[in-house]
């Protein structure tokens, strides 16, 4: 084997090449699949193209690395580096403007806020009044906003999971700490979700557990689009100011 730029090596042998490009070719459509959910929640400019030959890559790196005496499938162990690669680029480009970056944490503070003022989970009336814009304004601030949740928090959870929750722990293997954390930050996210105004519980159920794109919510739950994408977007945000101030504030633990 050879290391290559991209961190992953590359088979020297012909046999072992064939192999690599006849299990490539065969989780293909995995990779399209992957990219084109991700492509879903993003804005119009960022490219299917460049997110799809980015997956290539974490592909590429799952069958290199693949190790079969794990008792993982290849699909399995394929799926979270192909995800991974595309994730890593994302953010790497930097794709949020410096504007609405500021209007994510702006929100974030506000549900804080607001939350704290009326004792339960704000309305999106009242987190506009925090902010002291007008509802409409807040809409298109949330509209903005669409793709927010690549930030920090992805879709994750085991199969065992029961809400197959968000991402917020970097994948650091599967050592005792990580998963008693892990195990602890899916039991701060049950509880922030089932807190939750029913609608935001229910897009983000079908949204990350279901894996329906926000056309087929809007259809199940007879709502437009793009106001599916303003409740999603709304929903992460709750989780996203929850962490910050439930998880983040906790002390280290000791590994």
């Amino acid at each position: 084997m050879a290391t290559t730029a991209y961190g992953y090596q590359a088979p020297v042998d012909a046999e072992a090449a064939l192999r690599r490009e006849a299990l490539a070719l065969q989780h293909l459509p995995q990779v399209r699949l992957i990219a084109k959910r991700i492509h879903d929640r993003l804005p119009p400019y960022v490219s299917l193209d460049d997110l799809i030959s980015t997956g290539v890559i974490g592909l590429l790196s799952a069958i290199d690395n693949f190790d079969p005496s794990l008792n993982v499938q290849l699909n399995t162990y394929a799926e979270r580096k192909i995800r991974g690669a595309i994730l890593d680029s994302l953010r790497e480009a930097d794709w949020a403007p410096r504007g609405v970056r500021q209007k994510s944490k702006l929100i974030e503070t506000a549900i804080h806020r607001a939350k704290q003022r009326v004792g339960r989970e704000a309305t999106e009336e009242e987190i506009a009044a925090e902010l002291n814009i007008p509802q409409a304004e807040y809409q298109k601030w949330l509209a903005e906003l669409k793709s927010v949740e690549l930030e920090r928090l992805e879709y994750a959870g085991g199969e065992e999971a029961s809400h197959k929750l968000l991402r917020f722990l970097p994948d650091d293997g599967e050592s005792p700490a990580v998963i008693v954390e892990r195990a602890e930050l899916e039991r701060i996210l049950a509880l922030a979700i089932d807190r939750m105004p029913k609608i935001e519980r229910t897009i983000l159920h079908l949204s990350y557990y279901e894996e329906l794109n926000l056309r087929e919510i809007g259809e199940v739950i007879g709502v437009h689009l793009s106001r599916v994408a303003q409740l999603r977007t709304q929903a992460i945000l709750r989780l996203r100011s929850h962490l910050k101030r439930v998880w983040l504030t906790q002390p280290a633990r000791k590994a």
